[in-house]
């Protein structure tokens, strides 16, 4: 369990949930480091937590830490996206809380017959993050995202990756 973390969840307007990330812990306008991201979430490894809406348990194994900051989604990003997705390890266990309207699909890849001999699942995640002008606070960013989970071979659910990250536009009343 990784420890000061500046978290939390709230509900919006719409009645959905949202985890607002408090603090960026990796920065930079060009390059995350993204070492330093893995090493960060070898924290989780061998924990588990719930996903509210159904109580399912989602794992933390050795794939996730790999996969998160090496997947091809990952290498695709640029930007303000590749430092949300960054940021977004810091509240996995919140992250996993909120999840919502999972999807289920079969494996189609053999070299996922172990450790998603169950399939797949995607969940839908919200988070914030804090945008800051001469170190004042002047609003959020909102980006939703997909958690993909695989069902094991063991039985058991375990994070693999966060995937679809996309900023979210605001619609101005008229």
């Amino acid at each position: 369990m990784i420890k000061n973390r500046n978290i939390e969840i709230i509900t919006d307007e719409d009645g959905k949930k949202l985890v607002v990330i408090n603090d960026i812990r990796f920065k930079g306008k060009r390059k995350i480091d993204w070492d330093d991201v893995a090493r960060y979430l070898k924290g989780y490894v061998g924990d588990f937590y719930e996903i509210s809406e159904n109580a399912e348990k989602i794992y933390i194994g050795n794939e996730f830490v790999k996969e998160f900051p090496e997947s091809k989604s990952r290498t695709a990003l640029l930007g303000a996206v590749a430092k949300a997705k960054a940021n977004s390890a810091t509240a996995i266990p919140e992250l996993i809380q909120i999840a919502t309207n999972p999807k289920w699909e079969e494996n189609r890849k053999e070299k996922h017959n172990k450790n998603a001999k169950y399939g797949w699942y995607r969940y839908d995640i919200r988070f914030a993050l804090p945008v800051y002008e001469e170190d004042v606070l002047v609003r959020h960013n909102i980006y939703s995202g997909r958690l993909l989970v695989n069902h094991a071979e063991n039985g058991k659910k375990y994070l693999y990756d966060i995937l679809s990250i996309k900023k979210e536009t605001s619609n101005p009343q008229q």
